[in-house]
């Protein structure tokens, strides 16, 4: 089995999010990608004798959904701060589709709204290739609430590590807006185009 690597990401000073709070969040990440390998490995070595074993196999599997989601998520988060502010493209195909249901600024309150869900979990908008369009939804954990086949175009963190160090959990609503703030919306192009 080849191992999954820690990503680095190329995370420039952000506006409303601390050093602290990205160096802390990576961390989180890592021990993702960590958990990851180390459940794939030990379930490799439990599968050699897979009969005596299945219980713990079966958890561990469990287990494994949550950490390589955890894992694949904060990649496509941290990978959507990356290289700095920047703005939709001026002919962005992505924001054409949003207005095909409403207007780009009303669809961007709309998913702020979303990220405001209580608890810890993620705003998550993907796009569905079979309809053709978008579906926004909130993930409770990594694990439970992914949506089948669909491709990830966007997705805040909403579990608390995400901006603890910067905001108590009353303000979550300043994180939300400092990441829109901070977003580089040419990745956000860049994974719709690639989900199409």
């Amino acid at each position: 089995m080849q191992k999954f690597e820690e990503i680095k990401f190329n995370i420039l000073e952000l506006k409303g999010i601390s050093k602290k709070n990205i160096e802390e969040h990576l961390k989180l990440y890592a021990g993702y990608v960590k958990s990851t390998n180390l459940i794939w490995e030990k379930i490799g070595e439990l599968m050699a004798d897979s009969e005596k074993n299945v219980y713990v196999i079966g958890e561990m599997q469990r287990r494994l959904g949550f950490e390589f989601n955890g894992m694949r998520n904060h990649e496509y988060f941290f990978k959507s701060l990356e290289g700095g502010v920047k703005s939709l493209p001026e002919n962005s195909e992505f924001k054409k589709e949003i207005e095909k249901d409403l207007p780009f600024e009303k669809w961007l309150a709309n998913f702020k709204m979303l990220a405001m869900t209580r608890g810890p979990g993620w705003a998550v908008l993907y796009w569905d290739k079979q309809t053709k369009q978008f579906v926004a939804t909130w993930v409770d954990e990594h694990h439970m609430g992914q949506l089948n086949s669909l491709s990830w175009i966007l997705g805040i963190d909403m579990w608390e590590h995400a901006f603890v160090y910067d905001y108590p959990t009353s303000e979550k609503k300043k994180y939300i807006e400092a990441f829109f703030e901070n977003l580089n919306w040419e990745v956000i192009e860049e994974n719709f185009k690639n989900a199409q």
